[in-house]
């Protein structure tokens, strides 16, 4: 099975590896999130001004991006960076996240997949077979695990048989996932349903407050001068600011996917020089379908705060008062396209930076190992094995290490800016503007890095931040990972690669 040549092809074109971000950028929590957090959270307002803001930090870090990729145009992305510019120790750190960052994504999508089809087939719960458990309050079935293992084993497999296969598959479900979001944006402006009052509060309203005062939105509905003292309005513009912020702070984990370009830089067939361009074109259609999804959802329905006390899928519903059926059968497919896509790029990007952290030496040489078919078959092989796993879990659980996703993204958007910095000092190139791009990325990379792990809630009395930062199992699991990652250091470190010549660097 292994290809004596023993690397990879250049096989990947421009609109591949447009759908290869985009795909993993946009994901199930674009359709669900209006109403679990967007809306309640940030209203139609806050929340667009918080994904163009965050698209607009994820375009200032993309530079850095730009113009490391030319420099060390090799799979691996983030590490690959971190290696030349600050060795093997800072290498390590870099790649051990974003293994957890990328790696984590794929069960994670896949456990959405049950999910989609309970949301869609309303009473007949077709999944819903075979023995049943629950973890950490999340109920699962057999007929789940067999649905969702089945998709992580058809894509992973899709992967090892060749990029051009997966990057054509993965054009398709991107295609027709922009498609989707931008036929029910379409109905949204047209349709005499959608109302500009419709979307009040438009700076959300706290969650937490309605709870407390007992409005769940079944037993009892909201009226207009309860929602009105709920509102983050009310509070001024202090409010308004803590609303934009709550949906702002996870920008990191809301647009992670862009950077997977990097990984796949080994295998471009295409000038280096379109990178800036695909990249802003992947941030840029992703941060559409988040405001488009969030405004279509309020827009199309007069109560959606009582649909979003009540736990219902908000936009599923505005869809339906859009369109009837064939509103319901658009976001069927453009949530399917969106999880799927999701799965098959981050598997890319996953099984890309594992080959590249084994060919120095970092990881086991076997996860260096390229197919006959130009693809690293055993590192595909393991991230199918570990993502198997997820279905068997649960979606809640899996949210534990799930959050350690923005973490990693972060940190790869730190040390990408940092490096960017330094080679940027030893070649003598790049421009001033570049500089100051790069020092703002770094400076807002640590930022997403605090507000992640610091509750600021307690600090800045912004309830929202509370859906921001690690919940306690989370903290652990990043304990946990944190001490695995030092013990495999320290294991492993003898094998890295002597090619470096560390001097200077650790």
């Amino acid at each position: 099975m292994e290809n004596n040549n023993g690397g990879l092809k250049r096989q990947l074109s421009p609109m591949s590896v447009w759908a290869l971000a985009f795909g993993c950028v946009i994901g199930w929590g674009s359709f669900i999130n209006p109403g679990k957090k967007f809306l309640p959270n940030s209203g139609v307002y806050g929340t667009a001004i918080a994904m163009i803001l965050g698209a607009l930090v994820m375009v200032i870090i993309a530079f850095s991006y730009a113009y490391m990729v030319p420099k060390f145009p090799k799979a691996g992305g983030e590490f690959t960076f971190t290696k030349n510019c600050y060795g093997k120790t800072m290498a390590f750190v870099c790649g051990w996240f974003l293994v957890v960052a990328y790696l984590t994504n794929v069960p994670m999508n896949s456990t959405a997949l049950p999910l989609i089809v309970d949301g869609l087939d309303g009473d007949a719960n077709i999944l819903k077979f075979g023995f049943n458990y629950s973890i950490a309050g999340n109920e699962v079935w057999l007929g789940e695990i067999l649905f969702a293992c089945f998709i992580l084993l058809l894509f992973g497999f899709l992967n090892i048989l060749g990029v051009r296969k997966a990057g054509f598959i993965q054009t398709i479900l991107a295609v027709l996932l922009a498609t989707c979001a931008f036929t029910l944006c379409i109905a949204g402006v047209v349709s005499a349903k959608a109302k500009g009052i419709n979307m009040e509060p438009v700076w959300g309203f706290s969650k937490a407050a309605a709870k407390e005062a007992g409005f769940n939105g079944t037993t009892q509905l909201m009226t207009a001068d309860a929602l009105a003292g709920f509102d983050n309005a009310s509070k001024g513009s202090s409010g308004i600011i803590a609303a934009v912020l709550a949906t702002f702070a996870i920008a990191p984990w809301a647009f992670v996917g862009f950077d997977t370009i990097p990984q796949a830089a080994e295998e471009f067939k295409f000038s280096y020089k379109k990178v800036m361009g695909i990249m802003v074109l992947a941030i840029a259609f992703g941060a559409f379908v988040y405001i488009s999804n969030n405004t279509v959802a309020a827009a199309a329905q007069a109560n959606w705060p009582d649909r979003v006390m009540s736990g219902e899928w908000v936009l599923l519903i505005a869809a339906e008062e859009l369109l009837g059926t064939f509103g319901k059968v658009l976001v069927g497919v453009g949530v399917s396209c969106a999880v799927l896509s999701g799965i098959m790029g981050f598997y890319l990007a996953s099984s890309r930076l594992m080959y590249s952290m084994s060919r120095d030496g970092y990881l086991p040489a076997v996860f260096g190992k390229v197919g006959r078919f130009n693809t690293p078959w055993v590192a595909m092989l393991f991230c199918i094995i570990v993502s198997l796993a997820g279905p068997i879990l649960g979606r809640e659980a899996l949210g534990w290490f799930v959050d350690m996703s923005a973490i990693g993204a972060s940190i790869g958007y730190f040390f990408t800016c940092a490096a960017t910095l330094r080679t940027m000092r030893k070649d003598g190139d790049g421009s001033l503007k570049l500089k100051i791009l790069a020092i703002i990325g770094v400076i807002f990379s640590a930022a997403f890095m605090i507000l992640q792990l610091i509750p600021m809630e307690k600090i800045t009395g912004i309830d929202a931040f509370a859906s921001v930062h690690f919940g306690k199992e989370s903290y652990i699991m990043l304990i946990i990972w944190v001490v695995l990652g030092a013990a495999f250091y320290f294991w492993q470190k003898k094998k890295f690669s002597n090619k470096l010549d560390d001097e200077g660097k650790n």
